[in-house]
């Protein structure tokens, strides 16, 4: 299995790139067996990619990670995108105890304390959850963009995630932020009051602030941190560096 979905990423990568987000989506659901799944955090381009798996009724599963430290606006958009689509999107929430662990060790902020004490918080509250999210998965859609952080460019449209043992895509990667805001707004996707008050990448509130003008689109995340290279933890390798297209060395 291992050997096959090597295959297929690398074969995915080159393939996908000849096409739109529409029809590289139905491609990645017809080059994969099983379970495909598309993690939503409702920002701007993941509500596009759930307004064109549902569009085109795609069997590709909707999930989102509960942090429990979301904004208002966040829990609003996913009831909202629900009722716009028909369809449920399943939330996958940190285990009780680990949480209870966490605040005990830390404080209710702690996260502010220390890069390891963030890394910490993000694991229990987002990388533990979303291994639960893609077990027994073989495809994982996602709305990173190459454009996003210099960190993402050379991502590609398709890797194989060795440790989740799956084939990753996104399908957006070499859109940007401007056409992807136009498709949404031309198509009446339900997008995230927040993005209008400068906060262009949205997730926890506690790490979250809007963006000053000339700020890099991800400057409001973590904003006390270093303006190295921030990721939660999701898209990176057990090394800590971004798992890269198949034949791409990170």
């Amino acid at each position: 299995m291992t050997a096959s979905l090597q295959t297929a990423a690398s074969a995915l990568d080159a393939h996908l790139a000849q096409l739109e987000p529409p029809s590289r989506l139905a491609a990645l659901r017809e080059a994969l067996a099983g379970r495909v799944v598309l993690t939503t955090s409702f920002g701007l381009e993941d509500q596009v990619l759930t307004h064109l798996v549902a569009g085109a009724g795609l069997d590709i599963e909707v999930v989102t990670l509960d942090t429990g430290r979301l904004f208002p606006e966040t829990y609003a958009l996913w009831a909202q995108t629900e009722a716009r689509y028909g369809r449920r999107i399943a939330g996958f929430y940190p285990e009780r105890p680990e949480v209870e662990a966490l605040v005990r060790d830390q404080g209710i902020d702690g996260f502010y304390n220390s890069l390891e004490a963030r890394k910490a918080c993000c694991h229990v509250r987002k990388v533990v959850p979303l291994g639960r999210a893609l077990e027994g998965a073989s495809g994982w859609v996602t709305g990173l963009r190459a454009d996003q952080s210099p960190e993402r460019t050379g991502l590609g449209f398709a890797s194989y995630d060795a440790e989740r043992g799956l084939v990753k895509v996104n399908p957006l990667y070499d859109w940007t932020r401007d056409r992807i805001l136009d498709f949404a707004l031309a198509n009446d996707v339900p997008i995230n009051p927040l993005h209008a008050k400068s906060y262009l990448s949205i997730g926890c509130a506690p790490c979250t602030r809007a963006i000053a003008p000339g700020e890099p689109e991800r400057a409001g995340r973590w904003w006390w941190e270093d303006q190295a290279q921030k990721e939660c933890g999701l898209h990176v390798a057990a090394d800590g560096r971004l798992v890269r297209s198949a034949g791409v060395s990170a």
